[in-house]
């Protein structure tokens, strides 16, 4: 069974007798649970790289960007790490889309704290279906999210949501180099087979009618200290606290053989953020 993350899919067990599906989500979303800093590789470097670039390649809201508010759709988006950065770096309006709701309840949380909740409305839905209007957006962000419908799938069903000229930025795993060692080639061709490299997403960005501004890795530090370390310290707790129960511990150390595999082999895959615009 495969659950998503912002992370990747992650094949959680093999063979658990005595967890059915949903008890395995259940138990997956304890561990995953919406007041990790986030829930995905990011930083909020990253977030803000990408959104500087992007807005100084197109003036948006036809050239009036001084008096006319940004429409952002953030896809995915979590608990809302990046949604209320953007909230902080843009005159916007930001649309938050995601399938989990304590999710989005822990994002207005937030929000408010921050002081940005007027800027945010959120929604529960399924990025196969969004049910929005075409030409809706001049933004649409995407951190850590695409591969649940595939990259070269979500590229052509979010691009119809764009104005003409929008822009999109998304982030993605890939492949950085060509000859990764057997152990993680085996590891990821098994959890995470929708991988390609850097230029295989680059053609898919032109196939898909886009006009390509720009792409940058996300640095080790923005899985490490922004995701894996939490991540690794609630693993431990729950070791203690699941410490008879076979089944949980088979969860427990599947994410554990995810991370102990990036910190061997990060030189050969990584998060891409890609940045384009709807030509």
């Amino acid at each position: 069974m495969y659950v998503h993350t912002k992370t990747m899919s992650i094949k959680i067990t093999k063979e658990i007798p005595t967890m059915n599906e949903q008890e395995q989500m259940e138990f997956f979303y304890k561990i995953f649970d919406s007041s990790l800093p986030r829930l995905g590789p990011g930083d909020e470097a990253s977030t803000k790289k990408a959104l500087s670039i992007l807005l100084s390649a197109k003036t948006i809201s036809n050239d009036d960007r001084g008096s006319a508010k940004i429409n952002i759709l953030d896809i995915g988006c979590g608990n809302g790490a990046q949604t209320i950065q953007l909230a902080k770096l843009t005159d916007s309006r930001i649309l938050a889309v995601d399938n989990h709701q304590p999710f989005l309840d822990e994002l207005q949380r937030r929000a408010e704290a921050e002081g940005v909740s007027e800027k945010i409305q959120v929604k529960l839905g399924d990025m196969r279906d969004l049910g929005l209007d075409d030409s809706s957006f001049d933004l649409i962000w995407s951190e850590g999210a695409i591969f649940i419908i595939g990259f070269r799938k979500g590229l052509e069903a979010f691009r119809s949501l764009l104005k003409p000229g929008g822009l999109m930025a998304v982030s993605d795993i890939a492949w950085f180099r060509s000859d990764p060692p057997a152990e993680c080639r085996d590891f990821l061709a098994q959890e995470c087979s929708f991988m390609t490299d850097i230029e295989a997403n680059l053609q898919a960005i032109r196939d898909a009618g886009y006009k390509i501004i720009g792409y940058f890795t996300l640095p080790e530090s923005a899985w490490a200290d922004s995701f894996y370390r939490p991540l690794e310290e609630r693993l431990q707790s729950f070791r203690k606290k699941y410490a008879e129960e076979k089944e949980e511990l088979e969860v427990i150390e599947s994410i554990q053989v995810e991370i102990d595999i990036y910190r061997k082999y990060s030189a050969y895959y990584g998060y891409v953020f890609f940045l384009m615009q709807r030509s």
